[in-house]
């Protein structure tokens, strides 16, 4: 499990536990002998405390830790499980794709990332609208954020806002917009589409060769949606095989 995995997962924890007890983090830094802005950074994810000091705060909220063992990286196959296991077109619905196309309007884009990789037929967790954007259209890209009420993710502080939301300025490419959330990689020239119909729409896509090598994330999702496929005995369809 990576530190910021698990950095994640304990944030989680404590932020339940704490709201199930129905103390604020004040009071529970009282508790323990930390600060408040201590107990803010774990609850972010920012800081990945000692063992001892998240067996001190839970026992101060009544609880104490338990250590599991899973085979490695088994939350991928969980997660590759349940997208499997709904319909492409509730995932689209539910990603806000069509929402988020009709909305950029004559903006040059080509879908890519996961985004590409599901309208091809992997069943890979997405949970953002991913596209390519020119540079040269920054200034455009710009100006449609401003009228969708975007605001930028925040790295340091893991929340939305507070950032410039220009993608020339420095920060992640991620905006939460009116229509759902945008994830932006901005490059020189578009790479060259696909286009992949579905009902009376049509998507242009990254093609799968090109996502594997310009988005590392989605490519180690691919590989390891092939290999069970491999597993189990079955063919990985022709799209994303």
């Amino acid at each position: 499990m990576t530190e910021s995995r698990l950095a994640g997962q304990v944030a989680r924890t404590l932020r339940h536990e704490r709201e199930h007890a129905g103390l604020t983090q004040q009071a529970l830094a009282g508790r323990v002998g930390l600060s408040q802005a201590a107990v803010a950074r774990i609850e972010r994810g920012d800081r990945l405390p000692s063992l001892p000091t998240v067996e001190r705060l839970l026992g101060a909220l009544g609880r104490q830790l338990r250590i599991e063992v899973e085979p490695l990286d088994s939350h991928l196959d969980a997660t590759l499980d349940e997208a499997a296991g709904t319909a492409l077109p509730e995932r689209i619905a539910d990603l806000g794709l069509d929402r988020i196309i009709d909305a950029l309007g004559d903006l040059p884009y080509v879908l890519t990332g996961g985004t590409a990789a599901l309208l091809q037929g992997a069943p890979l967790p997405v949970d953002a609208v991913e596209i390519a954007v020119r540079w040269r259209d920054a200034p455009r890209f710009t100006k449609w954020l401003e009228r969708a009420h975007a605001q930028r993710w925040n790295a340091r502080w893991e929340e939305w806002g507070g950032v410039h939301p220009e993608p020339n300025e420095p920060g992640e490419h991620r905006w939460l917009t009116r229509y759902g959330e945008l994830r932006a990689r901005m490059c020189e020239e578009l790479p060259e589409p696909v286009e992949i119909r579905l009902g009376e729409r049509a998507y242009p896509v990254e093609p799968l060769v090109e996502i594997e090598v310009t988005d590392p994330r989605t490519a180690e999702l691919l590989r390891r949606h092939r290999r069970r496929l491999a597993a189990a005995g079955e063919a990985p369809d022709g799209s994303a095989g």
